[in-house]
Formats: structure tokens, sequence, C-alpha cells
């Protein structure tokens, strides 16, 4: 291992774990000795970690190409898998490409080619009809969340790009959806399964709410009352939905975030900010987040409108319960709304007559500086203790960006925190600071 280059070891330490669960420890062992690979286990089981750690030993340091192709369905998986690469640590370059960042922004990072590119299909295929980069080095191709990411929409891409890999050595396909067919032109042989999907959501309770009338938006704000200051996603079919039911806990003045497909990447992002500082304990979304976006674990989630298909229900469920923890699936239907066949029988949960939930007692602060400008998360920090005056517990999460951080601060603190600190230096940078 050349110097610059960290072990596995090396890189589970700087992560702060202790040990690999089972699906981890079975990952890395049949990666390291199998040509194809299919990992199969619910949300949150830490399959990313799985199938990195053993692609280390995959890379070759002296390769100043592409070796390595990621492909995931959304833009969020995209961009959480390329920062978790980045807090590994290992030395290798990273780079993440998708729909809605600049093109010619794309073009700049990989002239200073990554080891490990992650993107989605549509933005990849695209480069590689511009011939942005060559495939010639590629030997590990990963398709994470595929059971999304081999959907009809994206097979146009999913066949060019793979035609266009010549010299690939193994395949991991990863998913926490089971029974998936996999398409002939994924060209996969004899691949090795590693099932545990299996394993039943013991910690995961369902429940049904009862709505009286079709309209079920008063139901929805009695629901959030009586489950409390807890934090979850309240998952709709349409954008349109969401708008509605948006509006709705604006006036009953629930904060909440929105996340959707047709969102400006931009406001996506901050919507997953500040639900995971706590500004927001709720977001309304389609299934856009039923599935990698990296979220802290939810205490439960509303299918406010129901999926048309259980591999939906299923990942909608995976966002809560995750892990050893316990969590609360509700589905709010009409009493005269006929429940899909793929739903179980379940109990109904009476509503307590609660007061609406207390609003977070966080604010999110944008600072327009970031690791580009060699700032870091201390240097922030200290310059919000000393500067701002804030006492510890005014500072919360600390989001560090390329080239912006997103700080959660107490609300009472918020504003006289922006007054002092914009257009102040950090670092020699003189930045802007203001609430979003």
């Amino acid at each position: 291992m050349h110097k610059n280059y960290k072990s596995q070891q090396e890189v589970i330490e700087k992560l702060g774990i202790k040990k690999l669960n089972p699906m981890q420890l079975d990952a890395q062992k049949t990666i390291a000795n199998e040509n194809e690979v299919i990992i199969l286990s619910p949300t949150g089981t830490g399959k990313t970690l799985a199938f990195l750690l053993p692609l280390l030993d995959k890379l070759d340091p002296d390769c100043t190409e592409i070796q390595t192709l990621i492909l995931v369905p959304s833009r969020e998986l995209a961009i959480q898998i390329n920062q978790v690469i980045r807090d590994m640590g290992s030395g290798f370059k990273t780079n993440a490409v998708y729909g809605g960042k600049s093109g010619s922004k794309d073009r700049m990072d990989l002239k200073h080619r990554p080891a490990i590119l992650v993107g989605t299909p549509g933005r990849v295929a695209d480069h590689m009809r511009r011939h942005t980069f060559t495939t010639e080095f590629i030997k590990t191709l990963v398709l994470d969340e595929f059971d999304k990411s081999l959907e009809v929409g994206f097979e146009k891409e999913m066949k060019d790009i793979i035609s266009s890999l010549f010299n690939v050595e193994s395949k991991i396909l990863t998913s926490a959806t089971q029974g998936v067919e996999i398409p002939f032109f994924v060209k996969l042989k004899q691949p090795k399964t590693l099932n545990y999907l299996t394993k039943t959501l013991a910690n995961l309770a369902l429940k049904s709410i009862l709505s009286p009338s079709k309209d079920k938006l008063e139901t929805l704000a009695n629901a959030l009352s009586h489950i409390g200051n807890k934090s979850g996603i309240v998952f709709c079919n349409y954008k349109a939905s969401i708008q509605r039911l948006s509006d709705f806990l604006q006036e009953k003045n629930i904060p909440h975030g929105c996340f959707y497909g047709g969102m400006d990447q931009i406001d996506r992002e901050r919507a997953l900010i500040k639900f995971r500082n706590g500004t927001h304990r709720v977001i309304i979304a389609t299934d856009l987040a039923a599935r990698g976006i990296d979220v802290p674990e939810l205490n439960f989630i509303i299918h406010y409108q129901l999926p048309q298909r259980k591999e939906e229900f299923t990942h909608r469920n995976g966002r809560t319960a995750r892990m050893n923890a316990n969590g609360t699936a509700y589905i709010i239907h009409w009493k005269d709304e006929p429940l899909p066949d793929f739903i179980p029988k379940i109990e109904t949960e009476e509503l307590l007559d609660q007061p609406l939930p207390k609003t977070p007692d966080w604010k999110t602060i944008f600072v327009s500086g970031g690791r580009k400008d060699k700032i870091s998360k201390g240097d922030i920090a200290g310059i919000c203790f000393k500067k701002g005056e804030l006492k510890q517990d005014d500072l919360g999460i600390i989001e560090l960006k390329d080239d912006c951080a997103f700080v959660a601060v107490k609300t009472k603190k918020a504003l006289q925190l922006v007054e002092k600190l914009n257009n102040t230096h950090i670092k020699k940078r003189k930045v802007r600071v203001h609430l979003i």
C-alpha cells in the first residue's frame, strides 16, 4: 500500500466504526472472492460501506484514470456516496456527476481524473457520448439501488453505458427489494447473491389511521399532533399533492420541508440539510425520498397517499425502524377507501386530542465559505463562539460543503449571529452569512 493510501482497517477507524455488521462482513469477503455479487439488504443496513470497503483493494494507486463506476438512480444518492468516499479518507479521488449540476463544472472536475466516479445514468451516458473520459480502465461496475436504475426510464442510458465498458472484471449490484428481474444487457453470468431481506422488520410497527372524510388534511394535522415532536416523512404520490399539504401545514404553523423530483437541486439539498439539523422535523415527499437519501433515524413515516406498488411501500417503510431502532409506519386512509392487497391487516390507531407539535428550536444559517477556502467546521464553530458570542448549547450541526457551510443555531440567537458575522472574515475569506 502506497504511503498516501489507507488500508480498509484505517478507513474503518477513521469513520469511527467499532465493527462491521454481519452483512458488511459477508459482502467484504464475497466481493473479494467473486466477480459478480448481488447484495439484497434492507434500507439503512450499511450497503454503501459494504461495497465501498472491498473496492479499495481493487484500485490501482498508479492508475491515473477512472477505475470504478458507481451508477445510482438519484442525485441525492450520488452526492451521498461521493461524500461517504471522501469521509473514508482513503487517498483515492472521487467525483459525482448528475443532472442539475453544471456540465462545465463536471468537465473541469473530470480533467483531474478520479479513481471512482459516481453518477446518475443520464449524466454518465452524456459524458460518455462526449468522450469526456476513457472507459478503458474501468474494471469495476456498481449498480446501487439497481431495481430503480434498471427501470424502463433509464434503460437506454444503462444499455449505452454498459455496452461501452469493455474491460469490466467485477460487477456489484445492491437493492432493498426482492425478486427484481435483471435485464440481459447487464451481462451477468453466475452472480453470487447475499440475501439479507429475509430478516423481518421486527422493530417496525404498522398502524392505520382512519380519516372520517375523503379529504385527509385535518386527519394529517391530528396525526402529527398525536405523534408529537418526532422526526418523520409524509409520503405523497404527486407534486401537486405535496404543494397542497405544504400550504395547509403552513397555515397551521407546522414547520416542514418539501422534497420531490421537480425541485431545483439546491432546494432539495437544503430541505435535507434543514431536516438533518432539526430546523424541520417533518418532510413531505414523493417516493424520491424512499431510498438513498442521507437523513437521520426517523421515528415515523406516514403514507398520506398509498403507493401503487408493493416495492415502494417497502422502501417507504424502510426509512424508519432502521438497524436496531424502533419506528412506526402510519397509513392514513378514508374509512371507505379499500387498502391494496400488499398491505396486511393492521391495527387502527385512535388519535389522542393533542396540541400541535412544538416549533423546532433551530434555524439554519448559510455561510459563503467552505472546504475550498480551507475553512473547517472548527473555524466556523470558533467564530460563532468568539465573535458571535454563542454558548455551546446555542450551536447545532455544522454541514461543510466545498464552497459553503450550513449551521444550525438556536432560534433566539440566529438573527443576532447573522448581524455579527455577515461580511466578516474566516481564514482570510470575507463571508456572507444569512438565514435560509
